[in-house]
């Protein structure tokens, strides 16, 4: 395989690349190595991300804006058809498709179907060059690495291969080479040191998300959604002169039995994600935070589409 890279006195380039792979594929975690920073929420649980997270990448020869999507699937509910959606609208935006596939597990259904999808896609005309990921490198022998880069080869026509692994860097700067050989020139499209173009109020409520998907049941996941309500900074700052926001925010479930899962007995769980979430919140923010989590019902929301609407879908 080939891998473009711009000259060093070539002209500068910048676009979008956009991650797509089904869930669980690292495709999150790969977006915050390459972005360097914590960007987009990572989970053991399929289907954590909800959002197109862009993550921009800055370099001396290039800007990269990367677009970390939903994992791509056969949709089951409402929820899932407008995630897939929200994948397949971004797929037709982007200048260079990467398609995550995770080095530990065989090729199977869900890759051939979206293997399917962006075949179909070339064939409607739209000529977007596919860069095969094989993430999580690190986890598998170096034989086991080698049979599954030959299985991606042969499930489909790829712009490039690149095996990577973002937990300990190994060939995530090749992969950034890669994506911006594809990109077309042009002037920079953010600021110098902006790393997303997320507003305040998502990404607070990807990291409450986030830490409420911790150790909890297989099912919670796909009916867990985050509204924030507010982001308020309180007149008086904190007695070492730090800046205080109160942050409220909604957790909403469709069951009560998934309600009682998320505040624990005596409310000593949702106390736990409190102060796992308010972490990275102060981090996000730069200020002491005091974060007011509420748990409410909304039963069936996944297949409601009003209640989609409200919760931002």
């Amino acid at each position: 395989m080939t891998h473009p890279q711009p000259p060093a006195d070539g002209p500068f380039r910048s676009g979008f690349a956009c991650f797509v792979g089904r869930p669980n594929a690292g495709k999150s975690t790969l977006t915050n190595a390459l972005v360097g920073q914590k960007v987009a929420i990572t989970s053991g649980r399929p289907q954590t991300t909800r959002h197109t997270i862009r993550g921009i990448v800055h370099r001396p020869d290039a800007q990269l804006v990367l677009v970390d999507t939903p994992g791509l699937h056969r949709p089951r509910t409402l929820l899932g058809e407008r995630l897939n959606g929200l994948v397949k609208d971004t797929l037709s935006e982007v200048d260079v498709v990467g398609f995550c596939l995770p080095a530990d597990q065989k090729v199977g259904p869900g890759d051939r179907f979206i293997a399917e999808q962006l075949a179909d896609m070339h064939r409607d005309g739209r000529g977007t060059p596919v860069v095969a990921v094989v993430t999580k490198s690190d986890t598998v022998s170096r034989q086991r690495l080698a049979e599954q880069l030959l299985a991606v080869q042969a499930l489909g026509e790829w712009a490039d291969i690149v095996p990577v692994s973002a937990v300990d860097g190994y060939q995530v700067e090749l992969l950034a080479d890669v994506l911006v050989g594809h990109l077309p020139p042009g002037p920079a499209l953010y600021p110098e040191g902006e790393l997303t173009d997320e507003p305040e109020e998502v990404m607070v409520a990807e990291l409450v998300r986030e830490a409420a998907l911790e150790g909890v049941r297989d099912e919670l996941p796909h009916s867990l959604a985050v509204v924030v309500d507010e982001i308020v900074p309180r007149e008086r700052a904190a007695a070492d002169g730090t800046p205080m926001l109160d942050v409220r925010v909604h957790l909403f479930v469709e069951r009560d039995s998934q309600k009682a899962i998320v505040i624990g007995r005596g409310g000593a769980r949702l106390r736990d994600v409190g102060s796992e979430a308010r972490r990275g919140i102060e981090a996000l923010l730069g200020a002491r935070v005091y974060l007011d989590l509420h748990v409410k019902v909304a039963k069936d929301w996944q297949r409601d589409p009003k209640q989609l609407g409200r919760l931002g879908f």
